[in-house]
């Protein structure tokens, strides 16, 4: 008798409701944090508008960029300098470009991933449901709109969202034990204006 190379349809099954809806909202909440990257501007050097006035100041009246932003869609910028990572981690800590801090050794390092504050809100279950996956538990906090931290032997995760934007931060190889990734996580959270 010869077999079927594929297996048989399934009839009458579907997956469950919960589970497509995850699978379903997963490419639109990659979307929400990948388009203000896209639509990011290159530079930090303001446009003059009309006379000489900087249309990137927000002036309803300019018709500046910013003032034809809902609240919390503008992506933030880092939120550290190499100067002030190394005051909070207690070692020196470089600057490695896009938010990135190493030890200069390829142990160490800080990444601070920002994102709309529109954009953090919708993905911020989707995270946290994830760390505690990663790192077991997951402590909420008071801080800015939503915040949590989670941290294990290596490594450790702090999220942030307010109406000034949404920081991930990861924590990596810092020789320290849970209770120092969690403090040191809280430290750099309270660095953040919120």
């Amino acid at each position: 008798m010869a077999r079927h190379a594929l297996p048989p349809a399934r009839t009458g099954t579907r997956p469950s409701t919960a589970r497509a809806a995850r699978l379903g909202l997963l490419p639109l909440l990659l979307l929400a944090l990948l388009a203000p990257a896209a639509c990011d501007d290159a530079g930090d050097t303001p446009t003059a508008g009309p006379a000489g006035v900087d249309a990137d100041a927000g002036d309803d009246t300019t018709g500046g960029d910013d003032a034809a932003d809902p609240a919390g869609t503008v992506r933030p910028p880092c939120p550290f300098t190499a100067t002030q990572v190394s005051d909070l981690l207690g070692q020196p800590m470089r600057d490695e470009g896009s938010c990135l801090f190493g030890d200069g050794k390829g142990v160490a390092s800080l990444t601070v991933t920002t994102a709309s504050a529109t954009a953090g809100r919708a993905t911020f279950d989707y995270q946290h449901e994830q760390a505690g996956k990663r790192y077991g538990r997951v402590v909420d906090l008071d801080r800015g709109d939503q915040s949590y931290l989670a941290a294990k032997d290596v490594t450790g995760e702090a999220v942030l969202i307010s109406d000034k934007g949404a920081y991930t931060l990861t924590l990596s190889s810092l020789g320290t034990d849970v209770a120092g990734y969690e403090q040191t996580l809280r430290r750099l959270l309270e660095a953040i204006p919120a």
